[in-house]
């Protein structure tokens, strides 16, 4: 098993920001994070990529206790993360941002990989560009993947990396995703809001509310639940 998450708890203060949760993935796995504003989407993910510490329960990677392991160490073991606000390295060049993380989770550079990902991520040509500065919001959000691709994750985790993208830019950044998992056969993780995109990326979504895992399945199954109605769209089932 790739991930397996066993009564994974957050809490801040009296806050349980994300209670009990467990989930598995497998290698290859596309599975979608979703559920209402303050459900604990990103507190979980921050479980996982190591950003807060768990206040109860187990996560493993290929085996591996996750949560003993510092941040640098997660992404060594296979993690990859991407924020939904792009957070590009100022001053330095598309490629340096790449170069960088490249290092900071593998201890080399890689340029063959580099130039691959650059292509893939349809920002070849932008490759010298100051990557603060000189990319629209398309570009940046691609950047953001682009980096955690260049750590040469097992797992790559979105935290909703289509926010903000009109139809098209979305449904064009699918067909990126796409290429993405072909070219390396990675692992998904995805918080995401957009319905459409949840259902045509995962093959299983997970929906958290109030830090509680409150339903697990495909996605025609889940988005008819009727508590995952009630507390994701606030509507009732058809």
């Amino acid at each position: 098993m790739l991930l397996e998450l066993d009564g994974i708890t957050v809490a801040f203060g009296g806050l349980v920001a994300v209670s009990n949760v467990s989930f598995t993935m497998a290698e290859g796995d596309v599975l979608g994070l979703v559920g209402p504003n303050g459900a604990g989407k990103t507190t979980l993910f921050n479980a996982v990529s190591g950003l807060v510490r768990p206040t109860q329960g187990r996560a493993r990677l290929l085996g591996r206790d996750l949560i003993a392991m510092p941040i640098h160490a997660r992404a060594r073991a296979g993690i990859g993360r991407a924020f939904q606000v792009p957070q590009p390295l100022h001053e330095l060049t598309v490629r340096e941002n790449l170069i960088v993380a490249s290092r900071f989770a593998t201890g080399r550079i890689d340029n063959e990989r580099i130039d691959e990902i650059l292509d893939l991520l349809k920002l070849g040509h932008k490759a010298e560009a100051e990557a603060s500065t000189a990319l629209a919001l398309t570009e940046q959000k691609a950047l953001e993947v682009a980096k955690a691709l260049a750590t040469n994750p097992k797992l790559l985790m979105l935290d909703e990396v289509l926010a903000g993208l009109e139809t098209a830019g979305k449904r064009a950044f699918m067909h990126t995703l796409d290429a993405v998992r072909a070219r390396y056969g990675l692992a998904l993780l995805i918080i995401e809001h957009d319905i459409e995109t949840i259902t045509r990326l995962c093959q299983r979504v997970i929906v958290l509310n109030f830090g509680k895992l409150i339903a697990e399945g495909t996605p025609e199954h889940v988005f008819n639940d009727s508590e995952v109605i009630r507390s994701y769209t606030g509507g009732e089932a058809a």
